[in-house]
């Protein structure tokens, strides 16, 4: 089994056995977080026909990168924000057919970049509110990608990519590793908050891939924490969270868990063990 972080191309950046994604935002050079830009107006829209080259020959249009700091920052705070939320409060938004692992990523990373106003959060359901400032570039529903913001195959952006079917709305966990992230590292240490944990098992599962999201310190950290204060203060202060869908099986349609990473070295079963 091989594990590895990696980080969304076009987002965020991250790979342990994690993964990022190459969607819409180019979320590597995030480290630390820099304090949130208040709502301003946006940008013009972006033509189709301006600034979509592929600098990095990574597949991805330079025309929707995320380009400040405090875009890539926001963005990476509603992406975690959306899907840890998942876990408390499933949003009926959500469509029961795209509930697996990499939907969540998927559900998580679309929602993140729309605009986030009054009928966002009646969609949404009562218990969401605003993580970040929204990102100022553009959003989901004005940019040249339009919804299908996910790679399906390799090689160097082209204008034509826009309307062969390249990009597509859906994406399993292969797609999101091979196609819309990058890259990062096998030693969890080096994981952020938005970076993607992925698990390859070719000999145990009908499908070898599983991706999980690193939250690195959670918005909500009263699960898995045991009874004690001293416990809840422990889950509070940690780092090392995740969140992620088990998929559907012949006998129940799944589950959204969040853990921390130092419990997942304690299961029972090592394959689900994060170890380099």
């Amino acid at each position: 089994m091989k594990r590895s972080i990696a980080r969304i191309s076009f987002a965020l950046p991250l790979l342990l056995t994690a993964v990022a994604i190459a969607a819409l935002v180019s979320i590597s050079a995030c480290r630390d977080a820099a304090s949130l830009e208040t709502h301003a107006a946006r940008e013009p829209s972006i033509s189709t026909s301006a600034g979509c080259n592929d600098s990095q020959r990574d597949g991805i249009p330079d025309c929707v990168r995320l380009r400040s700091f405090n875009d890539r920052e926001n963005f990476r705070r509603w992406f975690t924000g959306i899907a840890e939320l998942q876990f408390y409060h499933q949003s009926d938004a959500w469509k029961a057919e795209q509930r697996d692992c990499a939907g969540l990523v998927r559900f998580a990373l679309r929602e993140a970049l729309r605009e986030h106003n009054r009928l966002w959060f009646h969609k949404m359901g009562a218990a969401y509110e605003p993580f970040a400032p929204d990102i100022r570039a553009y959003t989901l529903e004005r940019n040249p990608l339009g919804e299908k913001i996910f790679r399906t195959k390799s090689g160097a952006f082209t204008e034509s990519d826009l309307t062969d079917g390249t990009f597509n709305e859906f994406a399993d966990a292969r797609t999101l590793k091979d196609f819309n992230s990058r890259f990062v590292s096998r030693d969890r240490r080096e994981a952020e908050a938005g970076d993607l944990l992925f698990f390859y098992q070719p000999w145990v599962q009908k499908f070898p891939f599983h991706v999980m999201l690193f939250l690195r310190k959670a918005y909500q950290a009263d699960d898995n924490a045991g009874g004690s204060s001293a416990a809840v203060d422990n889950a509070v202060a940690a780092n090392d969270w995740v969140i992620y869908h088990t998929g559907a099986s012949v006998t129940d349609s799944g589950t959204i868990k969040k853990v921390r990473l130092s419990v997942l070295d304690e299961h029972p079963d090592k394959r689900w063990r994060p170890v380099s």
